[in-house]
């Protein structure tokens, strides 16, 4: 029988954490500027990082 291996790599790891960290950092900018244009583009912002976040650990595992 032949033998398959399979290469591991670490790009959802690292891009989950990126990804991650701008999530986290459009969510206090939601939380900074309440109601205002900077809280609006905060939400935005973390929707888009997170999306992102889910399809490059999912892309890359």
């Amino acid at each position: 029988m032949a033998r398959t291996t399979r290469a591991v790599s670490d790009k959802g790891l690292g891009l989950g954490l990126l990804f991650g960290l701008l999530a986290i950092g459009g969510a206090l900018g939601m939380l900074a500027a309440p109601g205002g244009l900077v809280g609006a583009w905060g939400f935005a912002a973390a929707m888009v990082a997170g999306m992102i976040l889910i399809v490059a650990v999912h892309a890359y595992a």
